[in-house]
């Protein structure tokens, strides 16, 4: 182990808003740190979210990814979207492997496994053998019980009441 201290596995899971927000939130944390970071988005399309627009402000610390086409559960070419994914799965084990981030968030990683697009096993043991003082942090809904086993933190956000179940649209600024 590094002077940095011990790398923690850290997993968002749930049917809850927020799973994203928390770790971008951890993001800004770290960077208030000079620590640098490596953001990569799974599943996402190139539609323009509010942390695009923002990552742009920290180019000297933060590398952000978007490896997706959109909701795949909606997708016309399935074939495509793990074509897309798998790119950024070998991306993610890269930028673990190369450990030039003190953290590497995987956003919506969990979609991945849950979809068959890459093992929940391989997944595993590609985090756990990450240098022992990198922190990652996994989100996405259904995260597996090897996943949650494997991590030193899970919290499930759980939704109890959100504003689309009345009609109200994604907003700017909230949800992207």
């Amino acid at each position: 182990m590094t002077d940095r201290g011990k790398g923690l596995l850290l997993v968002f899971t749930g049917n809850g808003k927020g799973k994203t927000t928390a770790a971008l939130g951890m993001t800004m944390r770290a960077i208030g740190h000079g620590q640098r970071v490596c953001f990569i988005q799974f599943i996402k399309g190139s539609w323009q979210y509010g942390e695009l627009t923002a990552a742009d402000r920290f180019k000297d610390l933060l590398d952000f990814h978007v490896m997706g086409r959109g909701f795949t559960w909606k997708s016309d070419d399935l074939e495509k979207d793990i074509a897309i994914a798998r790119e950024g799965w070998q991306l993610a084990r890269k930028a673990i492997a190369d450990n030039q981030h003190q953290l590497v968030v995987l956003d919506e990683l969990t979609y991945l496994a849950s979809y068959s697009m890459i093992e929940e096993e391989e997944m595993v043991e590609v985090l756990t053998s990450r240098d022992p003082a990198m922190h990652i942090i996994v989100t996405g809904r259904g995260a597996g019980d090897k996943l949650i086993q494997a991590a030193d933190l899970v919290t499930e956000m759980r939704e109890i009441k959100h504003p689309y179940a009345s009609g109200v649209k994604a907003q700017k600024g909230v949800e992207f």
